[in-house]
């Protein structure tokens, strides 16, 4: 009896050591390396959640990608909502600080991205809380970039950086002036 005491002691306290050691290690892993995420909605239809309210991708948040602000036009990235911080949305990268972007319904009909912002908006056009609503988004705002569907098995794949054509910035400010098509 007293031999089946002392294993079960010596489980707990190894269980013990290895829960408080693997914890901080998780935790600091899916704050700063990557984590999953579910995509709701229907704004970056047809690249996610293809299948409407049917169905719900999920995808794999890379932290460290962003970690110098580093993003290129066509990312995926996740962010804080600039309307609701409690928020995390998910959209694409259309134009970066210093490019000229024509706009989708904003207030202004072309607008230039300041120094340290970039400007997003989700795939499916009309069905989208995105920079053509609230404007340029702060770079301090970017939690993460989309890498990779992982759910459903069926649709696992890489997320690529594509930037619909209709979507690439405005050359040059002349172009703002007297229209570009």
């Amino acid at each position: 009896m007293a031999q089946s005491q002392g294993w079960v002691k010596r489980y707990f306290k190894a269980f013990c050591k290895g829960f408080f050691v693997a914890v901080p290690v998780a935790v600091t892993f899916l704050d700063q390396v990557a984590c999953v995420a579910r995509v709701e909605g229907a704004s970056m239809q047809p690249s996610l959640n293809p299948g409407g309210s049917q169905s719900s991708d999920v995808v794999l948040l890379n932290h460290w990608k962003v970690r110098n602000f580093e993003v290129q036009r066509g990312d995926i990235v996740s962010l804080v909502s600039p309307k609701n911080p409690e928020q995390k949305i998910i959209k694409r990268v259309i134009a970066l600080e210093g490019d000229i972007v024509k706009t989708m319904g904003h207030k202004n009909r072309y607008v230039k991205v300041p120094r340290g912002h970039i400007w997003v908006e989700g795939d499916h056009h009309g069905h989208s809380f995105d920079s053509n609503s609230f404007g340029p988004v702060s770079l301090g705002l970017l939690h993460a970039h989309a890498t990779h569907i992982l759910w459903p098995p069926e649709r696992w794949q890489k997320l690529e950086s594509v930037l619909p054509p209709e979507r690439l910035p405005v050359q040059t400010e002349e172009e703002c002036l007297h229209g570009s098509p």
